[in-house]
């Protein structure tokens, strides 16, 4: 069974090395010499994790089953989309698995966890980006995620044929 477990300080150095294990495991791919450098500098850092944990619509959770830490989420409350207010968007802006916890059922009972959570926030749609290309977008689709316009993965870097990412959201 899937939970959330709530980041606090003492658990800010847990959560860093488990976003970053799961990133480099699933991503490297995106970036030039496979160096994440701008992404994890904006993400993974002490000072980031200590702005964020200060910041009362910024929800960072480890997954766990069991024991066991299987990956990270990162959510922001209040995350307007085009027509879709804040009042009643939630953006998620992070879900990663560790690779040994992938392909086991876990990602689904996340989302399930995760829509949950937002219906108790009051919220209407959840949304996030997601690569265009790889396993992602196909996990997303599957559990009832539609497309709702392409974006772009804006970060120095990055490659090229990479950058293409889609806006997916899912009404609760």
């Amino acid at each position: 069974m899937v939970i959330l477990q709530s980041v606090t300080p003492d658990l800010v150095d847990v959560y860093i090395a488990v976003g970053l294990k799961s990133y480099k495991q699933h991503y490297l791919h995106l970036w030039e010499k496979q160096d994440p450098t701008p992404y994890i500098s904006k993400s993974f850092t002490s000072e980031v994790l200590k702005l964020e944990l200060d910041d009362d619509k910024v929800e960072n959770f480890l997954v766990k089953v069991g024991e066991n830490i299987i990956g990270i989420v990162k959510l922001i409350k209040d995350k307007e989309l085009d027509s879709y207010d804040a009042r009643t968007s939630l953006l998620i802006q992070k879900i990663y698995l560790l690779r040994q916890f992938s392909g086991k059922g876990y990602g689904h009972e996340l989302v399930s966890l995760l829509e949950t959570h937002a219906k108790k926030l009051g919220k209407k749609v959840i949304w996030l980006d997601t690569m265009q290309k790889g396993n992602a977008l196909n996990f997303y689709l599957k559990n009832g995620f539609n497309i709702h316009k392409a974006s772009k993965l804006e970060l120095p870097n990055a490659v090229e044929e990479e950058r293409p990412m889609w806006v997916l959201t899912k009404t609760l």
